[in-house]
């Protein structure tokens, strides 16, 4: 009877000789036209099997034998009988055909996106809903994608992807942190500001808001240390508009609980509005109308500039782009050239 352990120990000296003498060369055809002799039982139905010459299998099989300096089968008649060391070489040669055809069963999902890992790190403000949105529509019917979502200031979001932490950054451009980074990739879209007030309002009922409409009446913004708010002051100044900046908040987000108690109007950016829709769903108290003189908000989407993205990764960051393009051009009033 066969002797597994006679067997393991055999193959283990056979492989250390073969190694130090440089000359294995055992190759996929070689053990699959094995593994299936020793299942057939014959040459001639492992060739059937194989859509292989019969001649071609018994070349691979001999082949193999002369690689390993093994007599693997002995031959009676028109049948073979496999030797001792074949039974071992079988359960080898079985575990690693299974491992490869799972490796290329893995590889095929992940390049049909359908296996992988995304990890993304965004501004407050998308992190909220309008990220874990496109993400839940990007993995749907894929069980095998993991994404992380992370919520970072925009200072915090491009040192983390210079730093090569992440996969995806959503920033604020324009902090200067990192903006010039060479290890950062960047995808610029431009924004403009929204101006947020109650549906009953009778500002709700024009097209466009302006500097002048809002003149001295009480505004949830963004804090001073946001560029918008800046460029907030400007556009109110271009017109000779009073600026009544009650509310300032860190976060667009937070602008809105003052709107729907009629404390304010607001002036957000679109990420912050489709949040608010996302989030609202058919209750929501607020509309969103484009607001003049222009208020531009640079964001960036981000990934690292010297690391290669995974082919799930690479998707998404081409998703991200396409939806915040698309949800830029759902405004109308301004210019977006």
């Amino acid at each position: 009877m066969y002797n597994i352990a006679t067997g393991i120990d055999f193959f283990y000296t056979l492989a250390v000789d073969k190694i130090s003498d440089g000359v294995s060369t055992i190759n996929f055809r070689q053990l699959r036209a094995f593994r299936e002799v020793m299942i057939a039982g014959s040459i001639s139905e492992a060739a059937r099997i194989l859509y292989r010459t019969q001649p071609a299998i018994s070349s691979l099989i001999a082949d193999l034998e002369k690689d390993l300096g093994v007599k693997l089968f002995v031959r009676q008649g028109a049948r073979i009988h496999p030797n001792p060391e074949a039974h071992f070489l079988f359960d080898e040669a079985d575990a690693i055909l299974n491992r490869l055809e799972t490796v290329k069963a893995t590889m095929k999902s992940i390049s049909e996106l359908e296996r992988g890992e995304i990890r993304v790190v965004s501004m407050p403000g998308p992190a909220a809903f309008f990220l874990p949105d496109l993400i839940a529509r990007f993995v749907d019917g894929k069980a095998n994608i993991h994404a992380t979502l992370n919520s970072r200031t925009s200072r915090q979001v491009q040192r983390l992807i210079a730093t090569q932490q992440f996969d995806v950054g959503l920033a604020d451009f324009g902090f200067g942190v990192a903006d010039d980074s060479r290890l950062i990739h960047h995808e610029h879209v431009k924004f403009y500001g929204l101006c947020a007030v109650l549906a009953n309002d009778p500002l709700a009922n024009k097209d466009v808001i302006t500097a002048t409409d809002l003149n001295d009446r009480p505004l949830a913004v963004a804090d001073r240390s946001h560029p918008i708010h800046t460029h907030i002051q400007s556009a109110f100044d271009k017109v000779g508009a009073k600026t009544n900046f009650r509310f300032e908040s860190q976060y667009f987000l937070s602008s809105f609980t003052y709107v729907e108690r009629g404390l304010a109007c607001a002036i957000v950016d679109p990420f912050s509005a489709q949040s608010y829709k996302l989030y609202s769903g058919d209750a929501n108290q607020i509309v969103f109308r484009p607001f003049e003189p222009a208020v531009e908000i640079n964001i960036t989407i981000m990934s690292p500039a010297h690391r290669p993205l995974s082919n799930v990764a690479q998707a998404s960051v081409a998703l991200l782009t396409a939806e915040a393009v698309k949800l830029r051009d759902k405004w109308p009033g301004a210019d977006h050239t």
